[in-house]
């Protein structure tokens, strides 16, 4: 039977073209029945409060960081979204007298422009709010060496050439409306994937690369930064890879309640849960990754209920 067309963006793949009993399962999951999707390889866990969400999202990024050694380097890969939890980086390293010269950092992903990863002086630009949100405020001499920060750009080798060589204790992320990690949006439905969208083995083998934008992933980023302007928001951008967050001992998405819904995130973790892999929900494909752990500030998750405002 063919799928059905997305409710979204029709020419575009998305949760909209699932089965309607995996739709209706994952509305009807409450918080607890989230908690018991967990499973050998697949850890879901929640925060009372915000302050204790992003203060272990922020320690992620010290437990990775002293491991580092000039024989063993290490590093994480951090997103643009959320970001609460950067500055908090640089205080603890600061603070607890940290030393990053053997530390490495990867950025998630770049809006791209005319074929060209935005430069710093693009009011959106990644690794700008990286810098200004964690790097610059980490004192000098506790600062990684400049060839350790690793930005993704349209010519993307020297980026997949450093995962080769530097240990990637976790990758985190966000997740987005259209249920992405980094950029790994779902993909036009045209071509081969009229009919059907990509397995999840061949999405799986995509490295890091230029992307085309879902729309609803523009119109959230329009949302969220740039004061609801979506003709400011580039159509493309540069994401890391399945193949390089297979790379990564663990992925760990932090969710707050305010880049997705409350069925966006029950729909994730019931997918990663259950082992339901489907590229028109690329988050689902993290199924198949050994170390995946959601973490989500409890009084965020809300309900999936009808309330008029």
């Amino acid at each position: 039977m063919a799928r059905r067309r997305s409710l979204l963006a029709p020419q575009w793949w998305d949760y909209t073209t699932l089965d309607e009993a995996i739709l209706k399962e994952a509305a009807a999951l409450s918080p607890e029945d989230m908690l018991a999707l967990s499973r050998e390889g697949f850890t879901v866990k929640f925060y009372d409060t915000l302050e204790d969400f992003y203060l272990a999202e922020a320690l992620e990024y010290i437990t990775a960081w002293r491991q580092a050694t000039a024989d063993n380097p290490v590093g994480i890969c951090g997103p643009i979204g959320p970001t609460e939890q950067l500055p908090l980086v640089a205080r603890l390293v600061n603070e607890l007298d940290l030393n990053l010269r053997h530390a490495h950092f990867w950025g998630m992903d770049e809006w791209c422009l005319d074929g060209r990863a935005v430069d710093t002086s693009h009011p959106l630009s990644f690794e700008r709010a990286d810098r200004e949100l964690c790097f610059n405020r980490i004192e000098p001499r506790r600062r990684m060496p400049e060839e350790n920060l690793h930005f993704p750009k349209a010519d993307a080798r020297a980026y997949v050439e450093s995962w080769r060589h530097v240990r990637c204790a976790v990758m985190q992320g966000g997740q987005g409306d259209i249920k992405h990690w980094a950029f790994n949006d779902p993909v036009r439905r045209e071509g081969p994937y009229r009919d059907e969208p990509p397995s999840p083995e061949e999405y799986r083998g995509l490295s890091t690369r230029v992307v085309d934008l879902h729309p609803v992933t523009i119109m959230q980023n329009a949302r969220t930064s740039g004061g609801g302007v979506v003709t400011g928001v580039p159509t493309q951008a540069i994401t890391v890879g399945p193949v390089q967050t297979w790379q990564a001992e663990k992925v760990s998405i932090w969710q707050a309640g305010t880049h997705d819904n409350p069925f966006g995130m029950r729909l994730t973790t019931l997918m990663i849960g259950k082992r339901i892999a489907d590229s028109a929900v690329p988050m689902s494909l993290l199924s198949d990754h050994p170390n995946v752990q959601f973490n989500f500030y409890r009084p965020g998750l809300g309900a999936c209920r009808v309330e008029m405002h």
